[in-house]
């Protein structure tokens, strides 16, 4: 029997075949072996093989969605090298051109215009992105009004409320008389269809979340819908010269919703903070090809919309509660803008168990950071204290030129005394309780002159007096805390 000769065509011989060859398939396209659906995180878009609670690339918890995966249209083709190259599909053009760039498109909005960096640019895809109810949709929808009442073909897509919600909300802001086409619709292929159609000069989509392209089975919302979706619409943008403008959702921590790989798509992103029960809204410029990052527009939500403010300072400082302790004006940089913002603290009496350490507007680890040169360098306890520091009026602080304003509330706080009335700060903390100097100096003290401050407390080196205010320089962090007459112990 073992002797005996078998048959190529016997069934055992075929099937082995059949197993070496599926297995060698495998082996060289790994993709073909693997099932049709994959778990996408909704954060960063990274595709796992199973299920698990934590994203493994950027560590976000419950974020792994199943989604079908589709293989490529066409099948397996052979590699770019394989192929025969073809000329003449691609057209060039010199680095340095005669002609001059096509003018900005002006949003008839003056703080929008600024953060967009002097109008929106031709040709570019614009993200804005923001919590529910901020005020994206009413913003954009004044802004498609004036743009089209200025002779602007504009568009605004909305793929989430019907047409006549969208009239309604015109009608109340007084804009229902402009020449804005509007659409509701959420198929990708018919947007296109329809922009190509009409030949618009601005596009408003609201929201991009909303949008699906039947070339993929995910489901609208998805990683994968929002970067193919994204994408077509940055490609349209930049083969027409129109000017998109898409809504994005945000998450819980604040950031836009759907791979990080759509920010690097588009050529602006900007962010609208501010807290609902206040009358105003910042829009925050973080990435801009066309315009400076730092900027931001700070408007006034009213009953006809949200207009530009007069003086954003003004709106950032308290009134009634400027003699009392554990408060300092911080002078901040806003791109271009000096604007002034109060910080206020509260230290509360030692007590046992853990401290609670609960902040609005700043950094919690520059916080940590603060208290720690407090108890090493100053001699000041916060150790075993409750400790509250907030920044008034929703405003965020970003720039480390913070640290010295919050110093100086958590300082007056703790030793229950105010400095003295029309007092500014701003300067950087150094962890070996050094003032470190900050940048634009004189814009800040100019602005805090004009709004009626008499004293600044800022890095050492500045001019000792500019349009009147007296500016007191600081080397330490000690230096501060013997204002108020405290010392080390």
């Amino acid at each position: 029997m073992a002797g005996m000769p078998v048959s190529k065509s016997h069934p055992l011989i075929s099937e082995f075949s059949g197993v070496l060859a599926r297995n060698r398939l495998n082996c060289q396209f790994p993709a073909m072996a693997k099932s049709n659906t994959a778990y996408v995180c909704q954060s960063c878009g990274t595709a796992h093989s199973k299920w698990s609670g934590r994203c493994e690339s950027c560590g976000a918890w419950n974020s792994l969605v199943e989604e079908s995966v589709s293989s490529p249209p066409g099948g397996l083709k052979a590699p770019i090298s394989a192929t025969k190259t073809r000329t003449g599909n691609v057209e060039f053009s010199p680095l340095d051109s005669a002609e001059p760039p096509p003018p900005r498109l002006s949003t008839g909005i003056d703080e929008l215009d600024r953060v967009f960096g002097g109008g929106i640019a031709r040709a570019s895809a614009v993200l804005v992105g923001g919590d529910p109810g901020i005020g994206k949709s009413t913003l954009l929808l004044q802004a498609a009004a004036s743009m089209a009442q200025a002779g602007i073909k504009t568009i605004y897509i909305s793929g989430e409320e019907a047409i006549s919600q969208i009239q309604g909300r015109a009608r109340r802001l007084g804009v229902s008389a402009a020449d804005v086409q509007l659409a509701a619709e959420t198929d990708l292929r018919s947007i296109l269809k329809a922009l190509k159609s009409a030949a618009p000069e601005v596009v408003v989509i609201d929201s991009v979340q909303t949008l699906w392209s039947d070339s993929l089975e995910a489901a609208p919302g998805s990683v994968a819908q929002v970067r193919a979706c994204s994408q077509e619409l940055t490609r349209f943008a930049k083969k027409t010269g129109a000017a998109v403008i898409l809504v994005g959702h945000v998450t819980k921590d604040g950031q836009i919703a759907g791979p990080r790989v759509l920010e690097h798509m588009v050529d602006a992103v900007f962010y609208f903070e501010g807290e609902r029960g206040h009358q105003f809204r910042i829009l925050r410029s973080v990435k801009n090809r066309f315009g400076p990052t730092d900027e931001i527009g700070v408007f006034e939500m009213g009953e006809l919309g949200l207009t530009a403010a007069r003086d954003p300072s003004a709106l950032f400082l308290a009134g009634s509660e400027a003699e009392s302790s554990g408060r300092a004006v911080f002078a901040a940089m806003e791109g271009s803008r000096p604007v002034l913002a109060e910080v206020q603290a509260l230290a509360g009496p030692e007590a046992a168990g853990n401290p609670r350490r609960s902040i609005v507007g700043w950094d919690s680890a520059r916080l940590a950071m603060l208290l720690a040169v407090f108890d090493a360098r100053c001699g000041l306890r916060f150790g075993m204290r409750d400790v509250y520091l907030a920044v008034t009026g929703g405003y965020r602080m970003a720039e480390p030129g913070g640290d010295l304003a919050a110093a100086a509330a958590l300082a007056s706080a703790l030793l229950d005394k105010s400095f003295p009335r029309g007092s500014v700060f701003f300067g950087e903390v150094a962890l070996s309780g050094a003032i470190r100097p900050v940048g634009r100096i004189e814009p800040r003290l100019r602005e805090a002159a004009r709004l009626g401050f008499t004293m600044a407390f800022v890095p050492a080196g500045a001019p000792d007096t500019v349009d009147g205010m007296t500016v007191h320089g600081l080397s330490r962090l000690q230096d501060l805390v013997d204002v108020l007459g405290g010392g080390s112990e």
